[in-house]
């Protein structure tokens, strides 16, 4: 018979980690007598970061003795304590292996399911001083698990553990563990666990990615292509026009390509920019606003015949093909996304509605007018919303909802952070489902550093002290080119030490959140992710460069 035999509890506080402050309940200690099991967590119990921990499907976090003292005998510890995990439940029996998702199990008077195994996060590793856990506790298939609350009830150390229900198709923990950080999964077995209805959401959402259809290939590194034609489009805007001698990689509506500069810099500054018309496989055209050293060399230096590096297309900001409406929103420069989608819309006559809401500062400013108004006159429901900021202000939620919009379109947003920020929670306000209001970014990608309080973000830049003697490192959408130092032992901490936005969770190879495109260069691993990155990207979080590298940050 399985047993509770430790209560632990904690509350979140703030924690000195590596010179910066992560706010955390990871230190769980235990408790004596009943504590009661609410439908989120224990009494006096409480999560720091409810974004990855905590909630319904994470009310309460199980780990075993016998996993206790396998570490104990792996990392040659004898300081390993009930609750040092981060568990609520320290419990005798229910291993990882045996347990599956949906069981369900009284324990007191409380009723339990099992939801998901744990989240894998670089917080194990701080509250053990074992900066390798998360990768170990998958690699070793001891994850333990969380437990969702069926019913409330009081519970205590020594509560006997009665399983009343078994999990459909009966996957294990450790199993499920293994399917999504693990390689060569069982597609089969992947749609086993999305028919499991007690899986929780987020961990049924990163099944149905695995089982989605592979991204399109995209060009790997540089490629030079020819300046056809250089056109001015507006006071401050120009369209510059490539082509190559074979056919180039044809971009979904709505990416980018990126460009390396020789002559603007040197090292040769690398930008990214947005194609601006009909996807084709013959020529890209890039619109370029003047706003810059590298902006304005491109539109004063540039002439047909001169050759330009250009990374292929990707992004994910893209038109969706489907028949819900489309409204597409974008102001000064980030109109060249949402034309590109426009023009594929009027290259395949698509009977969508269609709606085209632009905001410029004055009509001289405005590029592509008369080009978004003729391919909204080509569609059978286009219909084209302007507004010139010196003459009606800004764009807002109050001119928003004059335009009769269709509630139930996807929306596409493109232009400067915080107007995008205002468009979206106006669209959401006005009814509008927020998972299909589209944004695309200009600069660094929205970080992800779980638990750090106290962040203050400055533009990227050289790290501190002598410069390293290392490969270039690019950091592509921060248009930064830093020598590579030593002292750093990953990409991921050189990015931090360069300011630049990064993305991160388990820092140790295993959660992929961390994954970047490489768009030129190679890396090298220490220590290797249980599952390598795919082709032509790289796990930063245990990455060094081998050569110069241009990474999409």
């Amino acid at each position: 018979m399985a047993r509770l035999v430790s209560l632990n509890v904690g509350l979140p506080k703030d924690v000195a980690w590596q010179d910066r402050t992560v706010h955390t309940g990871i230190f769980k200690y235990p408790v004596e007598g009943p504590r009661l099991v609410r439908r989120l967590n224990v009494d006096g119990d409480g999560q720091g970061d409810l974004g990855g921990h905590g909630g319904e499907n994470r009310a309460v976090l199980v780990y075993q003795r016998e996993s206790y003292e396998h570490w104990r005998r792996f990392l040659g510890r004898d300081d390993l304590e009930d609750g040092q995990f981060g568990e609520n439940f320290t419990v005798d029996g229910l291993p990882d292996d045996e347990v599956h998702i949906g069981d369900r199990y009284r324990i007191g008077e409380a009723e339990f399911e099992v939801t998901q195994p744990r989240v894998t996060c670089f917080r194990v590793g701080m509250r053990l001083g074992e900066p390798r856990m998360p990768s170990l506790l998958v690699a070793h298939h001891r994850p333990g698990f969380y437990l969702r609350v069926i019913t409330e009830g009081h519970v205590e150390a020594g509560d006997e553990i009665v399983r009343t229900r078994t999990g459909r198709h009966e996957l294990s923990v450790a199993a499920i563990d293994a399917l999504l950080y693990l390689p060569d999964r069982d597609p089969e077995v992947v749609r086993q666990a999305l028919d499991i209805p007690a899986l929780s959401p987020g961990w049924q959402g990163s099944f149905r990615d695995l089982l989605a259809a592979p991204a399109p290939r995209v060009q790997r590194g540089f490629r030079p292509l020819r300046v056809t034609r250089v056109v001015p489009e507006s006071s401050t805007v120009t369209s510059i026009h490539l082509a190559a001698d074979s056919p180039l990689p044809r971009a979904e509506p709505g990416q980018y390509v990126t460009l390396r500069v020789p002559g603007a810099g040197d090292p040769a500054p690398v930008r990214s920019y947005s194609l601006s018309a009909a996807p084709s496989e013959r020529e890209y055209r890039i619109s370029v606003k003047r706003d810059g050293v590298v902006s304005s060399y491109l539109q004063t230096h540039l002439t047909p015949g001169a050759v330009l590096d250009v990374a292929g297309p990707r992004g994910d900001f893209v038109l969706t093909d489907d028949e819900r409406p489309v409204v597409l929103v974008s102001a000064g420069i980030g109109v060249t996304p949402v034309l590109a989608m426009l023009h594929a819309l009027a290259a395949s006559g698509s009977p969508r509605e269609v709606r085209w809401v632009h905001t410029a500062r004055t009509a001289a400013e405005q590029a592509f007018a008369a080009e978004a108004h003729a391919l909204l006159a080509g569609l059978r429901h286009g219909r084209e919303h302007v507004f010139l900021t010196a003459d009606t202000g800004r764009l807002s939620l109050s001119s928003l909802s004059t335009l009769d919009l269709p509630a139930d379109a996807d929306v596409y947003l493109c232009g400067p952070d915080a107007f995008m920020t205002a468009m979206r929670t106006a669209f959401v306000s006005l009814g509008f489902d927020a998972s299909r209001v589209h944004s695309e970014l200009f600069g660094g990608v929205p970080a992800i550093n779980p638990g750090l309080v106290g962040v203050t973000r400055t533009p990227p830049h050289a790290p501190p002290g002598a410069p390293g003697s290392g490969p270039a490192v690019t950091f592509a959408r921060s248009g930064l080119t830093v020598p590579w130092g030593e002292g750093y032992p990953s990409l991921l901490e050189f990015a931090e030490a360069c300011e630049v936005p990064t993305r991160w969770s388990c820092r140790t190879g295993v959660c992929h959140t961390c994954v970047t495109p490489v768009l030129s260069g190679s890396v090298s691993y220490d220590p290797d992710p249980l599952e390598p990155a795919a082709e032509g990207e790289a796990l930063i979080c245990c990455a060094r460069p081998r050569e110069n590298v241009v990474l999409d940050l």
